[in-house]
């Protein structure tokens, strides 16, 4: 197997087992009796996770160990972690060592980029050019572990932590067969504060990249609602459309939210150009109103329609923040902080955007549940209001004229 082929298979491995139960874990804890604060709490790990450990894991692999051995076993402590998910049913508990598996888990996202970075480069290729094709495998492996896991009918079981489990022993053993990515020199000369990301926090005396900032994080907690309740959402129509597709098979609907991201990322250098970061942040908030607003009326018979264009317009809400911020966070930081500022723009929206959204989407989910019945048109309709209130405030808070040669000079750089 070559090395471009050994990559595409390391990205789908690695988000194959996000895909086998970000989306679905959140039906299995409400079937199991966690309240909506409790499920809120598990999901929120992931924004700890992320906030803390991909930097860490980051110095780790730029001095002392190998990249792709630490990669690798990072993944097997990650399944040791999910077998004991698979066998917990107490809340506690389960915050507990889902935190230890998303501790593992989370820096991997960034390891496997950066390993891939790193033997691309070192093989003499094109990295801005090969790397895009070898990561759209992680899309497609994350969508066949949602289709797996839904058609197999693990998603309303534990089954599912275990599939993570055999995935990430799989993942783990593959990242052995790697060529070696060794600690560089130049790596262990940096400086400690300078590798950690403190360096960015300078970007924070800019009150424009503040506003970014704070409007990053708050989209990230709009991602984790959908992420941690989407299919209880659709689960709870069991009762009144028990036949129907979306009711078995919800995680295939939803797969629908990843392969809109697909095709709308692609469409990101015309909307940068002819329109800026400015505007694009805008249809990003458009669209996540649309998203819950969806929600909001769908149903599995007459309103079918609604929840597959939820699913449309989440490829827009998702990647006019997230990929677009990306590279308006690359292309308005200068190149000596360049790497710490993605560092930052992660932690903002991956981190405690994840918390906010985990945490306070649960607290939503319980005001709006009574006798155990949750009132999802409600709920739904709280967040779409949630998200108007970010549409009315960015366009006002957010200073910025567009440069449209400037912009798409930077996104031929880096797509």
């Amino acid at each position: 197997m070559n090395l471009n082929n050994k990559l595409s298979v390391l990205n789908f491995l690695q988000f194959f087992i996000w895909g086998t139960w970000l989306i679905s874990a959140g039906k299995y804890f409400s079937i199991i009796g966690f309240s909506g604060l409790q499920i809120g709490a598990v999901f929120s790990t992931i924004g700890i996770s992320a906030l803390i450990m991909p930097a860490l894991i980051g110095v780790l692999a730029d001095r002392i160990f190998n990249a792709e051995k630490l990669l690798g076993s990072l993944h097997f402590i990650g399944a040791v972690f999910m077998i004991a998910v698979s066998q917990i049913k107490d809340p506690q508990w389960m915050f507990f060592c889902m935190l230890g598996y998303t501790l593992a888990y989370m820096p991997t996202i960034s390891m496997t980029n950066a390993v891939s970075f790193r033997l691309l480069s070192t093989s003499g290729q094109d990295v801005q050019k090969v790397f895009p094709p070898i990561r759209v495998w992680g899309t497609v492996g994350f969508i066949v572990a949602m289709w797996v896991i839904d058609l197999t009918g693990l998603s309303s079981t534990s089954f599912q932590f275990m599939a993570a489990s055999i995935s990430s022993v799989c993942m783990g053993a593959f990242c052995l067969t790697l060529p070696a990515c060794p600690p560089s020199e130049k790596n262990k000369k940096s400086s400690l504060k300078s590798m950690l990301g403190v360096d960015a926090l300078v970007l924070f005396k800019q009150e424009r990249m503040v506003v970014f900032f704070l409007f990053s994080m708050l989209l990230g907690a709009a991602l984790q609602i959908t992420n941690v309740f989407g299919s209880t959402f659709l689960m709870d129509f069991k009762d009144s459309y028990p036949n129907s597709f979306v009711v078995k098979h919800d995680l295939v609907l939803l797969s629908l939210s990843q392969i809109s991201e697909t095709l709308f990322i692609l469409t990101i250098p015309f909307f940068l150009k002819r329109f800026g970061i400015k505007i694009v942040m805008v249809l990003s908030i458009a669209a996540w109103v649309f998203r819950f607003g969806f929600f909001a009326i769908g149903d599995p018979d007459g309103g079918l329609i609604f929840l597959i264009l939820s699913m449309i317009v989440y490829g827009m809400a998702f990647d006019f923040f997230n990929i677009s911020g990306s590279l308006f966070v690359e292309q308005e930081t200068p190149s000596s902080l360049r790497a710490s500022a993605q560092g930052l723009f992660m932690s903002v929206t991956n981190g405690v955007g994840a918390i906010v959204g985990g945490l306070g989407s649960g607290l939503v989910i319980d005001h709006f549940t009574v006798n155990g019945v949750k009132d999802w048109p409600s709920i739904w309709f709280a967040f779409a209001g949630y998200a108007v209130v970010l549409l009315v405030f960015f366009p006002l808070m957010f200073k910025y004229r567009h440069s449209g040669e400037e912009e798409m000079d930077e996104i031929k750089k880096r797509m």
